[in-house]
């Protein structure tokens, strides 16, 4: 169903103040201006754009904004934006003088950790939350040196719900001081074609706007501009304070001469479903409205208000009731009655009567109304094809009868049987809103928070208009057989007049010629079955000429709705499923960078003489970001497995090659005090070569595990999979995140490397190493690094961990070898007299394409006489 919500931004700039609260600047007479045009408190804003492009509903903005300090002291800026929950946040730059420090998505309590941090070390750091379902926020101040520049820029993407027969994108706009370059700019492509684009603003008149206003629309492209002049943002003819200060609204919607309209790229699809011209389908339903003490006053009148407005839009067709409750519930009638002219009026007198009285019985007075919906269906008081809605409005919690959320929950659940829809509405902030949406949600409505304000009756009545005029119930998306896969909801309760349905998902078979989608819905009198057939390469002909906008839109689509509905469940959900649930939605936000109420972005500006990069994903202490080389004992195995052993009192290293056939897994890493183990599996060249002498062999897979946190890793070069205990979770390469949960940090570097920290004191970093993915020989495969060991115990062993310990070796008799290159030499070590020959082994932590060059004692034989026993005592069946 359609939000109420509409797709808001809040911009605002304020020069040399703190984010909390917006200055109001005081008007001063041209002729008296101190400062030059358009400067205040020394910060000249002198650009400010909000760019829009719109593909098939899916909305990219980008919002920049450019800002001077002409003082000739240091000043602070502060960018403070506000969104509301249908929007996610994707990207944000902060530029200074040139440099540019970026925004990371990470998921929540980690970027909480790294912003503290930040902050108490002094550094200036800005945070973007999702907080549930109030607006979110996202501020960043920054201190500006004399004469330098900054450049905020904040990119969010929606998708835009179709309200009322409108899309609509919200924009509120408070740049407060004039801007010499002040612009909004959208770009609209919409495959349907577009039949109606409108914009108006609320803080300037219709004559002022139209002078900066420029909208068009034909064919499949619209666009809107506003570029008010300097003179024109100016609040009167002399001031130097600028009027722009509230909503710029941009509404649009599209032809339909198909009821469906589906569209793929790139193995993606989206199907759009608003059919018109259908007969109303009848409907029953019960208000179920709070007359509690609480409701005294404004909030009672507002109530009375919306319910006869809504009264006058009832259709003959429609049955209703009204039930009162507060200590005890009464009812109007008895029994549903139909929306007669004459029972209308009677309805309205009951309205006008209504007083408030006593306390809260939410349990009793629900189920009186659904009981009452299900006996005018078993009894056939109302029309077969017709549907039944409960709309409760309430402003505080359950104090009389059953008042255990959990309990009417379950009380509820059981009465509707999922044969109707329930809807919520809360009424100011006084109540347990989480109870209200998650009661409404299971049961196939939703909830809405009606604020406290003058127009809490409009709210009221709008809300009801939304659900007034039900289509098409039971309604059914339906795609072939095995062709689908990750399918966003395809089943709906209701579809109402003047909202969509959007299904989302990916194709199995991207080569397919032909792609059918059939939806089936019960109609006012009779069942409908509506069928949309997508020609493949037309479509792929179509498509290429919106590549202008943004070309992987639909996947982002997808991910953007897929998440909504994913954390739409998890309110529901419980134990083993919410977990489930919540590491998909997060998974999904981490890799398409989106910020919802599972992450947070995190932008941190380091000191002047700090490394510039450093802060944004800050490596060292908390093992997150890109590892830099320590100056301490490291061991390592990477390339045809070549181990190295860095032994920094002799300030020289040992390295020794284990010659198995692919499919061997090794022993790398285990101690029985920690629990910590790590296996590596080996693979081959893609040829196969069984040659001992001239095949080349490498790890393929790890296998990381902490016994006592029940945590496995499994890490390929195409993927890295996480389990807590049974609950898993898969990132890709080509993600940059960070996972953590106590004393386990998970950072990956796409497609560069991946720290894992235990706690303080184990850090291992796995190097990804790429090839040609055409080459006829080699194929991709991983390198292993343990650069912090110092917590783990004198327990630990294999082929690297039983190194972990001190341990001293001597080489003499340098003399020269087979190779002159490559003199030979005498190793004495662990009681073993070993030749050995002097050579280099690559070290990949700093550039994975070049390596850093390690001279290294080659030790012969699989190792012999260096590592415990043989090579073979370390081969295990399997990675766990």
């Amino acid at each position: 169903m359609a939000s109420a919500w509409r797709p808001c931004l809040i911009l605002a700039l304020l020069s040399g103040l703190a984010a909390s609260g917006f200055p109001r600047i005081p008007s001063r007479p041209l002729g008296k201006r101190s400062l030059p045009e358009g400067v205040v408190n020394g910060i000249e804003v002198y650009s400010t754009k909000i760019s829009c492009k719109v593909t098939s509903r899916f909305a990219h903005n980008v919002v920049t904004t450019r800002a001077v300090n002409r003082a000739d002291t240091a000043k602070e800026v502060s960018f403070d934006v506000e969104l509301p929950k249908t929007a996610f946040i994707t990207n944000f730059t902060l530029t200074i003088d040139g440099v540019t420090y970026p925004g990371n998505v990470k998921e929540k309590e980690v970027a909480k950790k790294q912003y503290e941090k930040a902050v108490s070390q002094g550094k200036t750091a800005g945070l973007v939350k999702a907080s549930g379902r109030k607006l979110e926020k996202f501020t960043v101040s920054v201190n500006v040196a004399a004469g330098s520049k900054v450049t905020f820029e904040l990119t969010y993407e929606e998708l835009l719900k179709r309200h009322k027969g409108k899309y609509e994108m919200f924009l509120k706009v408070q740049p407060k001081q004039l801007v010499k370059h002040f612009e909004i700019e959208a770009d609209i492509y919409e495959p349907q074609g577009i039949s109606s684009l409108d914009a108006e603003a609320s803080f300037i008149t219709n004559d002022l706007l139209g002078s900066a206003l420029t909208k068009s629309f034909s064919g499949k492209k619209g666009r809107v501009s506003f570029k008010p002049s300097m003179d024109q943002q100016r609040s009167c003819p002399t001031c130097t304070d600028s009027l722009i200060n509230g909503d710029f609204i941009i509404t649009y919607d599209v032809n339909r001469e198909s009821p469906a309209n589906v569209q793929i790229v790139n193995g993606y699809f989206v199907h759009f479903f608003a059919p018109q011209g259908l007969p109303v389908v009848p409907k029953s339903v019960v208000f179920v409205i709070d007359v509690s003490g609480s409701m005294h006053g404004r909030k009672m009148e507002q109530t009375k208000d919306a319910l006869l407005k809504i009264l006058e839009d009832m259709k003959q067709e429609d049955y209703l009731n009204f039930i009162l409750f507060s200590g005890d519930v009464t009812t109007w009638k008895d029994n549903l009655v139909q929306a007669t002219p004459e029972n209308i009026e009677e309805a309205r007198t009951f309205v006008k009567n209504i007083h408030d009285r006593g306390m809260t019985n939410i349990n009793d007075a629900l189920l009186r109304a659904i009981s009452m919906l299900n006996k005018a269906r078993e009894e056939h008081r109302v029309p077969e094809r017709s549907t039944s809605i409960v709309i409760m409005l309430t402003d505080g919690d359950a104090n009389v009868g059953e008042s255990r959320p959990e309990k009417i929950q379950e009380n509820v659940r059981n009465a509707i049987g999922g044969k109707f829809p329930l809807y919520n509405l809360g009424f100011g902030n006084n109540l347990n809103y989480n109870f209200l949406e998650s009661m409404a949600l299971e049961n196939h409505g939703l909830a809405r928070r009606i604020y406290e304000d003058s127009d809490a009756n409009v709210q009221l009545q709008g809300f009801y208009e939304e659900v007034a005029n039900p289509l098409l119930t039971g309604v059914e998306v339906e795609y072939p057989e095995n062709a689908i896969q990750d399918l966003t909801q395809n089943a709906y309760h209701h579809f109402y007049d003047g909202s969509e349905i959007v299904v989302a998902g990916r194709l199995l078979d991207e080569d397919m010629n032909n792609f059918k989608a059939d939806v089936k819905g019960h109609g006012a009198t009779n069942d409908l079955t509506f069928t949309e057939e997508v020609d493949m390469k037309e479509m792929e002909k179509a498509l290429k000429e919106q590549d202008y906008i943004f070309g992987n839109y639909i996947e982002r689509l997808w991910a953007y709705l897929t998440i909504e509905q994913l954390l739409e469940k998890r309110k529901n959900a419980h134990g083993e499923e919410k977990e489930n649930l919540t590491a998909q939605a997060l998974d999904l936000s981490l890799k398409y960078h989106f910020v919802t109420p599972l992450t947070s972005m995190v932008v941190t500006k380091p000191e002047d003489n700090e490394d510039q990069t450093a802060i944004a994903d800050k490596p060292g202490e908390g093992g997150h970001g890109d590892y830099q080389p320590p100056q301490i004992p490291y061991y390592y195995v990477d390339g045809d497995p070549h181990f190295i052993i860095r032994v920094p009192q002799k300030d020289d290293a040992i390295c020794f090659n284990i010659d198995e056939d692919p499919g061997t897994v090794l022993r790398l890493i285990q101690d029985p005090v920690t629990g910590l183990t790590v296996n590596g599996q080996i693979i081959g060249d893609k040829g196969g070569n069984s040659d001992p002498k001239t095949r080349k062999t490498y790890f393929g897979k790890l296998g990381i595990a902490s016994a006592h946190m029940d945590f496995r890793m499994e890490v390929t070069p195409e993927k890295v999979t996480l389990w807590n205990g049974a609950a898993q979770s898969t990132f890709s390469w080509l993600d940059t995140v960070t996972i953590s949960q106590d004393g386990l940090s998970v950072t990956i570097n796409r497609k560069k490397n991946m720290v894992v920290s235990f706690g303080d004191g184990v850090t291992f970093v796995v190097i990804l190493h790429q090839v040609w993915k055409k080459h006829p020989v080699h194929q991709d495969f991983l390198g292993f690094y343990v650069v912090d060991s110092h917590r783990m115990s004198a327990q630990t062993h294999g082929l690297l961990g039983q190194f972990f310990h001190p341990f001293d070796f001597e080489v003499s008799d340098i003399h020269p070898g087979s190779d002159p290159t490559k003199p030979d030499a005498t190793m004495v070590v662990k009681y073993h007299r070993l030749t050995v020959t002097r050579g280099s082994q690559k070290d990949y932590r700093k550039d994975v394409s070049v390596g850093t060059k390690v001279a290294c004692w080659f030790v012969h034989n699989n190792g012999e006489g260096l590592i415990d026993g043989v090579h073979s005592d370390y081969i295990i069946p399997e990675l766990f």
